[in-house]
């Protein structure tokens, strides 16, 4: 299996060079292939231009090194509404925005909660769910995801 962490190493110099935040990067195997997918975020937000751009600067930077043992299929995207907060500086970024939250293990009978994100604090995710401040420690998250309120 490939190493997430030195891919990511290997090519921090074009992401910063392009003034680009890595938000996940995932190495799946899907449909009979690898893919190794990359989503990026920038201030004013990503275009298919800069995907396409960073898809040909990352491709070259990795086909420079034997990072990946086998051949695979590069994507590079945005991470859409439903972004992933998965540092610390994305939950203290994205304060005031709703979440979905998923813990490891259940918090008073529950791990799936959506609420208003209001930051971190002490290394505990705060999140306001209906009338209640609940607080968990960044390590028993499993998942957090933007959840967008949408009219239709």
């Amino acid at each position: 299996m490939a190493d997430l962490g030195q891919i990511e190493r290997a090519v921090q110099g074009v992401l910063d060079q392009e003034a680009v935040e890595l938000v996940d990067l995932q190495y799946v195997h899907e449909g009979g292939r690898w893919v190794l997918r990359f989503f990026i975020d920038k201030t004013g937000g990503v275009t298919l231009d800069d995907c396409e751009n960073l898809s040909n600067r990352i491709g070259a930077t990795l086909d420079m090194t034997e990072l990946l043992p086998r051949s695979y299929v590069l994507e590079v995207s945005s991470p859409g509404i439903n972004r992933l907060l998965r540092k610390e500086r994305d939950f203290a970024r994205f304060a005031g925005y709703r979440v979905q939250l998923w813990l490891k293990t259940p918090e008073a009978g529950r791990r799936h909660f959506i609420g208003m994100l209001k930051g971190l604090e002490e290394g505990q995710v705060a999140l306001e769910f209906g009338d209640q401040h609940l607080r968990f420690p960044l390590d028993r998250v499993e998942e957090a995801r933007l959840y967008p309120e949408v009219s239709i």
